[in-house]
């Protein structure tokens, strides 16, 4: 069986909601709901926290995480990508304890809130097809962007066309089917990463969640009270 190893990137700078990877949702810290997802799930052999912050690294070593280097500061910014920021945790595991996981799954402490087992389907997935470097959580657009509409010149013109024709006057049944990344996980090969210097690579393979389920991305104090909601209703049901 693969090796893999949860990463939750948890960086302490935030300008919105200070310290928001630990701001308190439902009786524990934002990140202790990845963290908890993550030790829950049997496949997963380590659960790793990359942080620059000393109170995130405690908080998550509290809750079972492992969180065995400080993420260096370059990598911290608003602008900071995945890829560097697994690219290094990768590498340092390599050089510094001989360890070399096979699949990685990225768990953002941002979206807390995840329908039980995805992280077994997605390992599944991706252990069933031999050419696939990443597994994405995606999910059917509410409003789909062959509708959607970009300004030139002071003029609406489509964002997206299908050949000549008016797509964006199409019923929704004649538009080609789109998804978008929903941020509830994506399981990444770690060679996917180390050698092709990529997040997610080319042949990605699509973990489609349930359009039932919200899903709420934190950025903002409504997103916490939404969130909040949720747990509150799911606890009592």
């Amino acid at each position: 069986m693969a090796v893999a190893i949860s990463l939750i990137p948890a960086r302490g700078g935030s300008k919105v909601i200070p310290k928001k990877n630990i701001v308190p949702l439902a009786g524990k810290p934002l990140i202790a709901h990845s963290i908890e997802y993550s030790l829950s799930c049997s496949l997963v052999e380590r659960t790793i926290v990359s942080t620059d912050d000393p109170e995130i690294a405690e908080i998550a070593r509290h809750h079972g995480a492992e969180v065995p280097f400080v993420r260096p500061s370059e990598l911290t910014q608003d602008d900071t990508p995945d890829f560097p920021v697994f690219y290094h945790a990768l590498n340092w595991l390599r050089e510094n304890e001989g360890f070399c996981p096979d699949l990685v799954v990225q768990l953002r402490p941002t979206t807390p809130l995840r329908p039980p087992g995805l992280i077994d389907r997605a390992i599944q997935m991706i252990m069933d097809d031999a050419q696939a470097d990443c597994v994405r959580s995606v999910r059917t657009p509410a409003c789909s962007p062959y509708k959607m509409w970009k300004r030139e010149g002071g003029y609406l013109k489509p964002f997206i066309k299908i050949g000549d024709g008016e797509s964006y006057n199409l019923p929704r049944q004649k538009l080609p089917e789109v998804f978008y990344h929903d941020g509830l996980l994506d399981v990444i090969r770690a060679s996917t990463i180390v050698k092709k210097k990529s997040i997610s690579g080319n042949k990605i393979l699509s973990l489609l969640t349930e359009d039932s389920f919200l899903v709420v991305d934190i950025d903002n104090p409504v997103d916490l009270v939404l969130a909040e909601t949720f747990l509150k209703h799911n606890q009592k049901g």
